[in-house]
């Protein structure tokens, strides 16, 4: 059972993903990491041996921390960060209970090499308009949530990815890319293994709106309509994509939460 200090696999599964997640911090030893390689989506790795040192950056945030089993470790460590100013809490049996409740885990072997501060760096083509904002979306909010991104020219991608260690997507010819009928969005959920039902439902809409196919749902006119919309109101990449994270958190938790809600204007009634 949950205590104050715990929360359940299943409560926070309903917090990853949305814009008010929790910092996840696994603190699992290289020993048990190698054993399994798989990350609670959104996780950082950190060691428990120096949370003394880098527990501070986490003062006045919600934080939830996760080892094998969800022993000492966790507990040690969550006790740390309380003492340095956090909320933080531990995940009820830890990564084994995630896996024995069958929840998504994001495979790290897929990752990119992560640079000095341990972000992934990802690099594309500049003035974004669906793809180019879904992924990094996805990425920061499910994988790698201080993910570095990279807007550049068409012709530089490839040659900037190589010189920055960053890598690139959304273009032809590299691994993170549209693979047949998929959009690179598509691509990215099944690589990484977070293929849930409802960023299934979204990546339908995406590709809808990605590749001209508005007869695969009947959001995707509306999300190509409000993407190309952000791509005019902003000159700066990064802009639109902070501007567009809110929106792709509205469509996320409406393919979560929403899908059967309706809004019906109420007839007015004729008086006799």
């Amino acid at each position: 059972m949950s205590t104050f200090t715990t929360i359940s696999s299943d409560k926070l599964s309903r917090l990853i993903g949305t814009a008010n997640a929790p910092v996840l911090i696994d603190v699992r030893t290289e020993q048990d990491f190698a054993a399994d390689r798989r990350l609670i989506p959104g996780s950082i790795r950190l060691s428990h041996e120096t949370v003394a040192e880098w527990g501070g950056e986490f003062a006045g945030r919600s934080a939830i921390v996760s080892c094998l089993r969800g022993a000492k470790l966790a507990q040690g460590t969550a006790a740390w960060l309380r003492q340095l100013g956090a909320d933080a809490e531990t995940l009820e049996d830890g990564f084994e209970g995630w896996k024995a409740a069958k929840l998504p885990l994001v495979d790290a072997r897929k990752l990119p090499p992560r640079d000095a501060k341990g972000r992934t760096v990802w690099v594309t083509r500049a003035r974004p308009k669906v793809d180019r904002i879904a992924c990094p979306w996805l990425i920061r909010r499910f994988v790698d949530p201080n993910a570095v991104f990279l807007y550049v020219a068409p012709s530089d991608v490839v040659a900037v990815g190589e010189r920055f260690n960053a890598a690139p997507f959304d273009i032809e010819n590299v691994f993170w890319s549209h693979r047949g009928e998929l959009c690179t969005f598509d691509v990215m959920i099944e690589e990484f293994g977070i293929a849930t039902p409802p960023l299934l439902r979204l990546a339908t809409l995406v590709r809808g709106a990605d590749t001209a196919r508005p007869d695969l749902a009947p959001e995707a006119p509306g999300l190509l309509a409000a993407s190309l919309g952000l791509s005019r109101m902003y000159d700066d990449d990064l802009e639109q994509l902070e501007a567009g994270m809110l929106l792709y958190d509205a469509f996320y938790r409406w393919c979560r939460d929403a899908t059967t809600e309706t809004h019906n204007w109420p007839t007015n009634k004729v008086k006799a």
